[in-house]
């Protein structure tokens, strides 16, 4: 299966952002993509203006709606961040989208705390079956504990995928990037998992996001990457090759 993650740049405006994963999500499928996964809050992004707006939840789901019905007619798999109202309580979510019409949903759990003034924290893990593999999502700071990585291994996940949106200062980003790279790594060696990272890139609200969203195998191997300017698509193909390492895996 051929899977992989978009590096984007994000603005505040929701119908920008849409037209920018719709093109994304066609270009990943001329390039024989099956799943792709988008960075944290990508469709929505951070700005109060949008999320504040009391018609937020229906424009959300009318633009989910417009991508379910892309992901049908493609038969592509998309893992879109987003806000979300739920009983009046922001959370900051991935939905995934499943091309036979399947969806479901995971809100983080460990918010940073500019977050926790806004955003309410996720309680639920959550796996998802698409063509054989069991796929599971965290959001961005939730890679820092490596307990829910081993939860979801321990669940019988064969994939991580983490939307991230590293946005700080200028400085702190740059001196923070290495981190950044690094733990996704480090998720996939604990758990003999493929992990796909997704970060965006540019600025957003007058900070700064590095990019370097990344794909590494069960060993660690960083099988493909970005850049830290440029908006990107990344892929990598696991094979019924790599399907039987991961049966033997499995077992470890």
């Amino acid at each position: 299966m051929n899977i992989a993650v978009s590096q984007i740049a994000i603005s505040e405006n929701l119908e920008e952002n849409t037209v920018k994963i719709v093109d994304q999500i066609e270009r990943a499928s001329r390039l024989g993509v099956e799943l792709i996964c988008f960075p944290e809050m990508c469709l929505t992004g951070y700005g109060p203006e949008l999320l504040l707006k009391k018609d937020f939840n229906r424009r959300v789901e009318r633009t989910m709606a417009e991508f379910e019905n892309i992901c049908r007619q493609l038969k592509i798999a998309a893992v879109i961040g987003h806000a979300y109202l739920v009983k009046g309580e922001h959370y900051n979510r991935a939905t995934v989208l499943l091309p036979n019409g399947g969806r479901y949903s995971y809100d983080k759990i460990y918010l940073t705390e500019q977050e926790e003034e806004y955003f309410n924290a996720g309680r639920d893990r959550m796996l998802f079956t698409y063509k054989g593999f069991k796929c599971g999502v965290i959001i961005c700071r939730d890679q820092n504990y490596p307990l829910l990585a081993r939860e979801l291994k321990e669940m019988g996940a064969d994939l991580l995928f983490i939307l991230s949106a590293h946005y700080y200062e200028p400085k702190e980003a740059r001196w923070k990037l290495e981190k950044n790279r690094a733990i996704p790594i480090t998720r996939a060696v604990e758990n003999k998992f493929y992990v796909f990272m997704a970060n965006t890139v540019g600025t957003h609200l007058g900070m700064i996001s590095l990019g370097n969203s990344l794909i590494a195998d069960p060993e660690g191997a960083v099988v493909a990457s970005a850049g830290e300017a440029g908006e990107a698509i990344i892929s990598f193909d696991i094979d019924y090759r790599l399907e039987e390492q991961i049966k033997t895996w499995r077992k470890d």
